[in-house]
């Protein structure tokens, strides 16, 4: 049986879901299956080790793990596994995300958590299908329309911005 891509998307809290939410869709854009779960480096931490080191055996290529304040979900998952991780900082109450931020990319030698912008769910998400890509060949064509089409939009709004300004 041929395995099919698999992303593991981890947030610390349901409160994450709505931002989450987009880095799911754009998986599921490529046809990437999804697991995601709830859980807590701090409040769960015997379920973060046992997820992580099953994951692979599991089917899971990626992991994607979303936390905010100290945010330290993606770093804890990364210890576990040597699948891929990569963390989502979540935007905070207190520090507006920077606090969420250092968590996730200051790590120490050895524990790598490939880091996106706070909130930077849709770009987890491409991220993981580019990592994918290495692996399962049929998402390569996917990624280079994903990439003709944003410059098509680009190029659109530009044409219609001369045509506004030229009437001015």
């Amino acid at each position: 049986m041929k395995h099919e891509p698999k992303v593991a998307v981890i947030m610390g809290s349901d409160s994450d879901f709505p931002v989450v939410k987009k880095c799911m869709l754009m998986l599921k854009k490529f046809g990437i299956s999804v697991d995601v779960r709830v859980m807590s480096a701090h409040r769960t931490p015997d379920a973060v080790a046992c997820y992580a080191k099953a994951a692979q055996e599991s089917g899971v290529d990626v992991i994607i793990a979303a936390a905010g304040k100290a945010a330290h979900l993606a770093g804890v998952l990364a210890a576990y596994t040597t699948l891929p991780v990569i963390g989502i900082p979540m935007k905070s109450s207190t520090l507006d995300g920077l606090d969420s931020l250092l968590s996730v990319v200051q790590m120490p030698k050895g524990i790598p958590v490939a880091t996106v912008a706070v909130d930077g769910a849709e770009n987890a998400g491409i991220l993981a299908v580019q990592m994918l890509a290495l692996k399962y060949e049929q998402l390569r064509p996917l990624l280079a329309q994903f990439k003709a089409d944003m410059a098509a939009e680009v190029e659109a709004k530009d044409q219609a911005l001369s045509k506004e300004v030229a009437a001015l």
